[in-house]
């Protein structure tokens, strides 16, 4: 019953503060509007409302943030002859890019002209590179997405697993391989968004490499973004934590 009212209440609730968001708007409009110098036009017909920005703080996609800026600093620390970046955001490759040359490759390439960067089309399940042949390679928040069709690719409840396979085929020996997906204490399948692995799985699917450290960006710690060196019970107390792999392949 509790729920109900509540789910009845939500939209009535979300309706009334966007509409005091909107006079404060209209009342930041025209005391803006008053006081103008002229050196642009100003119409109301011209008015493109941003109604929510007036925070304390802020605010920020933490799994999106966090794990870019956890692995360009492991990147600068192996510093490698090259990285190869494997579907990842277009922020971390193109920013890495500036201090050290990087091959990026999707299963959709972007349009990116930048120097230090070339961009390539690759299928994380069938990947063309040789074994044991990438010193440097990061593939982040991408595998849980590989077999669901959200990008276009073909239905495969084991497509990640597969995918998983080929980066570790390609890793060299002593190479650095940064992973990074959702985490939870409960293996779940958000169809057809993406995956939530729990810590078990990862380590058990990357047999034959060391996990040189394993970071959180946690979502069940209040107060808590981003925590250097968590723990498997760390892990398990996510309900969609970002779980970042530092992995160093031993043999395989």
């Amino acid at each position: 019953m509790k729920t109900e009212i509540k789910n009845i209440i939500r939209p009535f609730y979300r309706t009334l503060k966007t509409s005091y968001f909107y006079v404060l708007y209209l009342k930041d409009f025209y005391v803006f509007k008053k006081k103008s110098d002229k050196r642009f036009r100003l119409s109301f017909l011209d008015r493109f409302p941003q109604l929510h920005d007036k925070t304390l703080f802020t605010p920020f996609d933490t799994h999106y943030v966090y794990h870019p800026a956890w692995a360009a600093r492991i990147v600068k620390k192996i510093n490698p002859q090259f990285h190869v970046d494997i579907s990842s955001t277009l922020h971390f490759c193109t920013i890495l890019s500036a201090f050290i040359p990087v091959k990026f490759y999707d299963y959709r390439p972007a349009e990116l002209h930048l120097s230090n960067l070339t961009n390539e089309k690759a299928d994380l399940t069938k990947l063309f590179f040789n074994n044991n042949s990438i010193q440097s390679i990061s593939c982040m928040h991408t595998i849980e997405h590989i077999g669901l069709g959200r990008y276009g690719d073909q239905i495969d409840p084991e497509g990640d697993l597969k995918a998983i396979n080929e980066l570790k085929r390609v890793t060299a020996i002593g190479g650095t391989l940064l992973f990074v997906i959702p985490i939870t204490g409960i293996p779940t399948i958000m169809f057809n968004a993406h995956r939530i692995y729990s810590y078990e799985q990862i380590i058990k699917y990357f047999e034959g490499f060391e996990l040189k450290k394993f970071s959180l960006v946690p979502n069940t710690y209040k107060g808590i973004n981003f925590i250097e060196n968590a723990t498997k019970e760390d892990a398990n107390k996510q309900t969609y934590g970002c779980g970042c792999f530092w992995f160093v392949k031993k043999y395989g």
